[in-house]
């Protein structure tokens, strides 16, 4: 792989993104070993929202303020 495809600053909103998605994706699973229940499709939508909306809104954050 060539080195431009790896985040040169932690400042790259990719780079960011990912790190956010990251912890919030352990987050969920550190929650998820806590409840003793199976996951429904509500549960499911539930997950995915919170992982997906903070990864949006830090790359949107990085991209515009950094």
């Amino acid at each position: 792989m060539p080195a431009d495809g790896f985040p040169t600053s932690w400042r790259d909103p990719d780079y960011i993104a990912a790190i956010v998605g990251v912890i919030a994706t352990g987050a969920l699973f550190f929650y998820s070993a806590l409840v003793e229940s199976a996951p429904s499709t509500e549960t499911i939508g539930f997950v995915l929202f919170w992982v997906l909306i903070p990864i949006a809104i830090s790359y949107e954050i990085a991209r515009r303020w950094l």
